[in-house]
């Protein structure tokens, strides 16, 4: 393909929760097999980007390590490959990443050194498929300077935490509000961008000089009037995972078969592979539209919810409408319902966990010493 690829994963994000104290959202686990960066990874080797960047930052180890074998998003050749940036103390600059401009401006090495005519550029945090190439013959066909994809909310889904923009009947951009007070459209960024490489290093030097760091502030909507920028409506499943009730959302969202389905037509959603035996179900095990996965036993009641590797269930217990992390023991009689279980730990015989009307709650109970803290 003509292009090379940047994954934005390393921002923090406080409406996680302590979801995010051990990990960063782009390692976050979502339907119990994959990492949230999984798709824009997949999508990049789907869409033939043989060159791809992710730049970390913030709680980066475990996603360093979940990425420290290319091989898995088939990345592993000669020409290209995936490249792993984590900020770098160098003679003239001792910085951590100010920003999402900033982040790129710090690696421009890797623009520079490219030879590809065009850069897409993708948050860690978004859950979907998306054809890459596709989006660029759309950027070419529209003779776009930037190409930002965007996807309409649902009815009932608050806006308020994504830049939201309104087009003209040619799907130009005319106004974009990143996350604002006041209501201002349905259709909202995805965080997903497409420009020529050499544009893209013309803005981040500008930026540089003038001490602008954010890539929406300091050039979607600084150069909104003044560059070409097209809207690329995605019609296909899209969610982001910036807060816990979007990650609870993304995750029950896989119970519901064409979800599942979707995300499993070729071409497929990669992750790294780990060595476990199937989840076994004992006698009086009783399993209801659920997602077990590998290394799980089981041995009480499991409906509507989602179980992450490692967790074990026990006798008389009732998970329902819940998010089960790696590596968690839940001894007998315990009751979880409508809520998160941290990764690690230990739910003693007889007790409750559910969420009260404030929203989805994420519990963390002790933790299992001989099980490492999986972030």
């Amino acid at each position: 393909m003509r292009a090379i690829g940047i994954i934005l994963a390393g921002g923090s994000n406080g409406r996680m929760q302590n979801l995010t104290e051990k990990r960063a959202v782009a390692a976050m686990r979502v339907a119990g097999s994959f990492r949230s960066i999984d798709f824009a990874l997949s999508n990049m080797s789907n869409s033939h980007i043989k060159k791809v960047a992710v730049l970390t930052q913030y709680n980066s180890v475990s996603l360093n390590e979940h990425l420290s074998s290319s091989k898995w998003w088939d990345f592993g050749r000669k020409q290209g490959g995936l490249y792993v940036f984590t900020p770098t103390i160098t003679y003239d600059n001792c910085h951590w990443y100010q920003g999402t401009a900033d982040a790129i401006y710090q690696n421009i090495d890797f623009l520079k050194e490219s030879h590809e005519p065009y850069v897409v550029i993708a948050s860690g945090d978004g859950i979907y498929k998306l054809d890459y190439e596709e989006l660029l013959e759309y950027h070419i066909a529209k003779k776009a300077d930037i190409t930002v994809v965007c996807h309409s909310l649902p009815e009932g889904e608050d806006p308020g935490r994504f830049g939201q923009v309104k087009t003209d009947g040619d799907s130009r951009i005319t106004e974009f509000a990143e996350k604002p007070l006041s209501h201002v459209s349905d259709l909202v960024s995805a965080g997903i961008y497409v420009l020529r490489r050499r544009t893209l290093i013309e803005l981040l030097e500008i930026n540089s000089r003038e001490g602008r760091n954010d890539f929406v502030q300091d050039i979607l909507i600084r150069y909104k009037d003044r560059k070409n920028i097209y809207a690329y409506k995605l019609e296909t499943y899209w969610r982001s995972i910036s807060s816990v009730d979007a990650y609870y959302r993304a995750n029950m969202d896989f119970l519901k078969p064409e979800v599942r389905q979707f995300f499993r037509e070729y071409p497929g959603i990669y992750s790294k592979v780990e060595d476990l035996p199937p989840a076994k179900y004992n006698p009086h095990a009783n399993v209801k539209n659920s997602l077990i996965s590998s290394g799980s036993i089981i041995n009480g009641t499991v409906e509507n919810s989602i179980l992450f590797k490692n967790v074990f269930v026990g006798s008389n217990c009732v998970v329902k409408d819940a998010i089960i992390l790696n590596d968690v023991y839940i001894a007998d009689d315990a009751i979880v319902e409508h809520c998160i279980i941290e990764s690690g730990s230990t739910i003693k015989s007889g007790r409750i966990y559910r969420s009260d009307e404030e929203g989805i709650r994420v519990f963390r109970s002790g933790t299992k010493s001989t099980v490492r803290f999986d972030a």
